[in-house]
């Protein structure tokens, strides 16, 4: 039986820590925000502050960007368009051992939809 990219998301969502937009508020001045959309959603709008590193090359460009150095000590808030990508992502970061990187629930269009700001 083979796993379809929804089973994969609803693993990895097992494995990780997810908050939802308020606790994402309530933290990110004292985490980094990872965004790992493409390039062209990332310029349509972020978070304030995010840096972007695309999920196809995150495990493999993270470690040489200057923000992620320390990386059993960061907290790390990691979000996509609706949650997904980012927990795929954010599992795949404590694997490679940023253990603080958690998901944000429900993604940048939960975040926007929240009236929350945004930047372009």
């Amino acid at each position: 039986m083979s796993l379809t990219a929804m089973d994969l998301v609803a693993e990895a969502k097992q494995q990780i820590t997810e908050i939802d937009i308020e606790q994402t508020k309530a933290k990110m001045a004292a985490c980094l925000v990872l965004d790992v959309r493409e390039p062209a959603e990332f310029s349509a709008g972020h978070l304030p502050g995010a840096i972007n590193i695309p999920r196809g090359v995150v495990e493999f460009k993270i470690t040489a960007h200057p923000d992620f150095q320390s990386k059993q000590n960061d907290d790390i808030i990691v979000y996509c368009q609706g949650g997904n990508r980012s927990a795929l992502a954010t599992l795949n970061l404590n694997r490679i051992g940023y253990s603080k990187a958690i998901s944000m629930l429900g993604g940048f269009a939960a975040w926007e939809a929240s009236g929350n700001p945004i930047v372009k």
